[in-house]
């Protein structure tokens, strides 16, 4: 346990070190990117005899069911995917079903490149703990082959010296089952639609065929009329198709198994949006104003050229909604939500030009159209921007909030302030020197000279940081939240 004075400040660094496990493999669909490849693969799969056949299945189950809990069903899901490329009226096997299913399947390990910008939360259950005791959920941002990002799961317990003991982790991986959202809103849909530019004719022509509430598949049938009657030139028509489906494939839910550990569950891209990576998601535990409590976290959606915040609904870590969040004044990177309404409204922290902290309030939680600066680069070591580092932790005196700053030779550490606690607009105090800088041993990594968090809480009365060490690996820091508050030089209006 390293603990480092910085003025009156002690930080401790604890000796847990979170890293990737190359062995933790989930499935996903591998089809040519030539679909006519697709009918010639299935063509040499069933000019195997029945003998053959059995023997290649048979070595498929033996090489792979110890490395997945339920190969039928990811090989049964698979072929569904290419079963339009045979013929209709062709009756298959059992196994010819699940070898095409096999035959378009392969291995991603999801934390073979990187482990890291963890936060954490209270976990939804809290029972049979030790006194001053504290269970956990903590979320990462895995990286593998082609840095295509993820979010993955650890849980497990702080004690009253927050002293962390992890859950032992699954050498399993769960893929979820995908349900696409059901039902749309008309008017919150159109209204995204002009966000992201598509052709308003066009879209007022399909949607006003539709009912106040529609389904995906009302959707694309509206699309498929126009597509087969144009009323607009086709190259109009397919931009904008794309626009729609775009937006609508942005909306799904995932379900897990309850039953399985939470380090088994990994939400991976699903929508086009989100094709190159799943990034940096800040989890919070928002309470509304009846006490009820629900997860959110807002993440970047990356799909190789363009960004976009989505947002994260849970109850229990097992079913997962996400959904778009719209509007001017959430189009960056960096979205964090207060972890209670102020006023009435939904508070969100923010940055617009790529620089600087906003903040933003807004009574619908999926739009926010303006935002107010807060704080600008004003130390040496943050000249290049700031940001923050996940949502903000409420105690007597304010709202902590821990911020990244960029300095010289691209070297990222983590700074805090204090907002006051009504009227969060105006910034109490603010610490001079960073909490957190690289240290020798954190400076090595896929992106050198990055320490940063996107989220943490207070327990114990510490502030407990669970953060990035270079993009690559991750560590755990403490601090006590009275000392924090009082080693912040206060800001004069």
């Amino acid at each position: 346990m390293l603990k480092k004075r910085h003025g009156k400040l002690t930080i401790t660094r604890k000796p847990n070190k979170i890293v990737g496990d190359t062995s933790r493999v989930i499935t996903r669909p591998h089809l040519p990117a030539d679909s006519r490849r697709i009918a010639s693969i299935i063509q040499r799969i069933r000019g195997l005899t029945q003998k053959e056949g059995n023997t290649v299945l048979t070595q498929i189950i033996h090489d792979f069911s110890r490395r997945h809990e339920d190969l039928a069903h990811i090989f049964e899901r698979h072929f569904g995917l290419v079963k339009h490329h045979i013929k209709k009226g062709t009756l298959l096997s059992e196994t010819e079903r699940t070898l095409i299913g096999a035959y378009f399947t392969k291995e991603y390990a999801i934390e073979s490149a990187a482990l890291f910008n963890p936060s954490i939360v209270p976990h939804p259950i809290q029972g049979h703990l030790e006194e001053g005791s504290l269970r956990f959920v903590m979320s990462l941002r895995a990286t593998g082959e082609g840095h295509i990002s993820s979010i993955v799961f650890r849980s497990g317990v702080l004690n009253r010296y927050n002293t962390f003991r992890f859950d032992p982790v699954s050498e399993f991986v769960e893929t979820p089952d995908l349900k696409l959202n059901p039902l749309y809103k008309r008017k919150l849909f159109q209204h995204k639609l002009r966000e992201m530019n598509a052709d308003s004719d066009i879209c007022t022509h399909v949607l006003n065929s539709l009912p106040e509430e529609f389904s995906k598949e009302e959707l694309d049938r509206e699309m498929g009329r126009l597509h087969k009657h144009p009323h607009f030139s086709k190259t109009k028509q397919n931009r904008t198709f794309e626009i729609i489906n775009w937006l609508s494939d942005s909306n799904y839910e995932v379900d897990f198994h309850s039953n399985h550990r939470i380090s088994e569950r990994v939400i991976f891209p699903v929508s086009r949006n989100e094709s190159r990576g799943i990034e940096d998601a800040r989890f919070v535990q928002f309470f509304d104003d009846n006490g009820e409590s629900t997860y959110y976290a807002t993440y970047t959606a990356y799909n190789g050229v363009t960004i976009l915040p989505q947002l994260i609904e849970t109850k229990d870590f097992i079913s997962f909604k996400i959904t778009m969040v719209n509007g001017k004044a959430a189009q960056d990177k960096g979205l964090a939500l207060f972890p209670r309404k102020i006023k009435g409204q939904f508070a969100m922290l923010s940055r617009q030009d790529g620089e600087s902290n906003h903040i933003m309030f807004s009574k619908h939680l999926h739009f926010w159209r303006t935002s107010h600066m807060i704080q600008m680069p004003e130390y040496p070591w943050e000249f290049v921007q700031i940001g923050n580092c996940g949502s903000p932790i409420e105690t007597e005196k304010g709202w902590i909030v821990l911020t990244h700053g960029v300095g010289p030779m691209r070297q990222y550490c983590i700074g805090a302030m204090l907002l006051d606690l009504e009227n969060p607009r105006k910034v109490i105090a603010r610490l001079e020197q960073p909490l957190l800088a690289p240290t020798e041993e954190e400076r090595e990594g896929y992106v050198p000279n990055v320490v940063y968090s996107c989220g943490s809480i207070i327990h114990g009365n510490e502030l407990v940081i669970p953060y990035a060490m270079s993009d690559i690996n991750s560590g755990i820091a403490t601090v006590s939240v009275n000392h924090l508050i009082n080693a912040m030089r206060r800001v004069t209006a």
